[in-house]
């Protein structure tokens, strides 16, 4: 009997070690909130606390980068652009040739693109920008690849991505799991709080450079979502997509853009805020499509000028120049030159414009808008549409408040499409919108020239913006492709030119040019 007391002693201790564990274990998982075990943020709480640096001008950031810096990722892309070669045999047999292999085998390069990234969680979501995994021009993106700090590389999916914002989210799989990092809350951000950029500049990986914020809610007349952290530490080509980090590691901001007038870094660096950034990103991995608000209005800051003359408070409130009929301003009884000070309660400021209030709103919503109209206040309401895309915007506002002199290829547009480098011209589809604009029957089918290269044949033959191309070698052009094709025509069958005709902006009375192709 003795004996076997002796045996069970062991069997004992064993059941209270293990049960000392599972205790263990389970007092873990109530101080941590998580399972024990359980993968968690790189900057959770439970690991940032012995790592962040004490308060004020912090001794290092060694361990905080150390804590952080697994979960930044570099980001590549692999593209393939379509080129065209000038023909330089002329209309000779040779040359003759050249265009027939040209037409068969369409010229393109590879290009590369090289970027920043960081992981939002263990399952393998990476957020970048947008541009870090667009292809150039007329290109194809053919793989995107994202590396590790240890140099393992992965094969990425593109899930979504956002030109307005200037976001991508891409997604990578992998055998265990990712490290990872949390977006933070940046509107508890204050200017001159210390910041960490960490990121893949000029190629060099695991980048770390520090700084403080230098403003918050930044516009820098970059479009609807133009509100950036602006920071000093140092961004540079390459980190574009990276993250910002506050000095409890959390992503306050996505480092977008630099203003320099040498494309390196001055100390004037921007990042998206991440209140901004992290409803987007989520939207993007649910797979749906952003939907912005639109009143459909050209506007103008109220600037001090503008303020004297009409007794206002600077920096309050934008003037309208000009309502697109039919769209949602029109439609509430907004007119030019009324002044809008407020968007659904919210003041319209410079940090705060009447675009990224409005693009805010869902579409369909109905909300209030105070506005000023021969010194009178007044309140409207209006039901918000659905914002263009960003090309289309660029398309139906490009002859507003024009110049007619300026005749250089436009920079919103892309320029190296085959009617830009056989013709030197910038051209576009005529709308009803831009009908309006350049003065044009709501019904005129064409192309609206936007641009014309100043060396071109067709500036030499007096081709000017405005002027609308109703036809190419007597044939109709309603779209691009259309002119395209002429074009591509003519060479084949050995042309040097193709037969424009014309309707200038400043006569009612189409005209013909011949306008050689280079």
């Amino acid at each position: 009997m003795k004996r076997n007391e002796k045996d069970v002693k062991p069997v004992r201790y064993a059941y209270g070690l293990t049960s000392a564990l599972l205790a263990g274990g389970a007092a873990l998982s109530l101080l941590t909130g998580y399972p024990a075990g359980a993968q968690v943020a790189q900057n959770d709480d439970s690991r940032m606390a012995s790592v962040v640096p004490r308060a004020g001008a912090p001794e290092s950031f060694a361990d905080l980068t150390e804590q952080l810096a697994p979960a930044v990722v570099n980001i590549s892309t692999r593209q393939r652009v379509e080129v065209s070669n000038a023909n330089p045999f002329g209309n000779s047999p040779l040359g003759q040739l050249f265009r027939q292999r040209q037409q068969q085998e369409p010229q393109t390069r590879e290009a590369q693109s090289l970027g920043s990234g960081f992981i939002i969680s263990a399952d393998g979501y990476v957020v970048t920008n947008n541009h870090v995994v667009s292809p150039e021009g007329r290109g194809v993106v053919e793989e995107i690849t994202v590396i590790m700090p240890d140099g393992k590389e992965y094969q990425a999916e593109l899930v979504g991505a956002d030109a307005a914002s200037d976001l991508a989210v891409l997604k990578i799989e992998g055998s265990d799991p990712f490290p990872f990092v949390k977006f933070g809350d940046s509107k508890t951000a204050r200017t001159g709080d210390w910041v960490i950029a960490i990121g893949n500049p000029l190629g060099l990986g695991g980048t770390v450079t520090s700084g403080i914020i230098s403003a918050v809610l930044r516009n820098t007349g970059a479009g609807a979502y133009d509100r950036f952290i602006q920071t000093d530490a140092a961004i540079n080509r390459g980190n574009s997509g990276g993250p910002l980090f506050d000095m409890q590691g959390n992503v306050i901001g996505i480092n977008n853009r630099i203003l320099s007038p040498s494309a390196g870094s001055i100390g004037l660096g921007f990042a998206i805020p991440a209140d901004i950034a992290a409803p987007i990103v989520d939207q993007l991995k649910a797979g749906q499509s952003i939907e912005r608000g639109y009143l459909g209005v050209s506007i103008q800051p109220v600037d001090d000028d503008l303020a004297s003359s009409l007794g206002l408070p600077k920096n309050r409130g934008e003037l309208v120049q000009v309502v697109v009929p039919d769209a949602a301003a029109d439609k509430a009884g907004i007119e030019a030159g009324d002044i809008v000070t407020k968007v659904d309660g919210k003041d319209v400021t410079s940090e705060q414009t009447l675009s990224f209030l409005v693009a805010n709103v869902k579409p369909g919503n109905r909300i209030p808008i105070e506005l000023l109209r021969n010194g009178q206040r007044r309140t409207v309401t209006a039901t918000v549409g659905k914002r263009p895309s960003e090309e289309e915007l660029a398309r139906s506002q490009m002859f507003s408040q024009d110049d007619e002199s300026e005749q250089g290829l436009p920079d919103n547009m892309q320029s190296d499409n085959l009617v830009a480098e056989k013709l030197g011209l910038q051209v576009v589809p005529v709308t009803p919108e831009i009908a309006r604009q350049i003065g044009a029957p709501p019904s005129t089918l064409g192309l609206a020239i936007a641009g014309v290269d100043p060396s071109s044949d067709a500036a030499r033959k007096g081709l000017n913006r405005r002027d609308i191309i109703l036809t190419a070698n007597y044939e109709p052009v309603a779209t691009i492709e259309d002119l395209e094709a002429a074009i591509q025509a003519a060479e084949a069958a050995g042309r040097d030119a193709v037969l424009l005709r014309i309707k200038p902006a400043r006569s009612s009375n189409p005209i013909y040019r011949a306008v050689r192709i280079r």
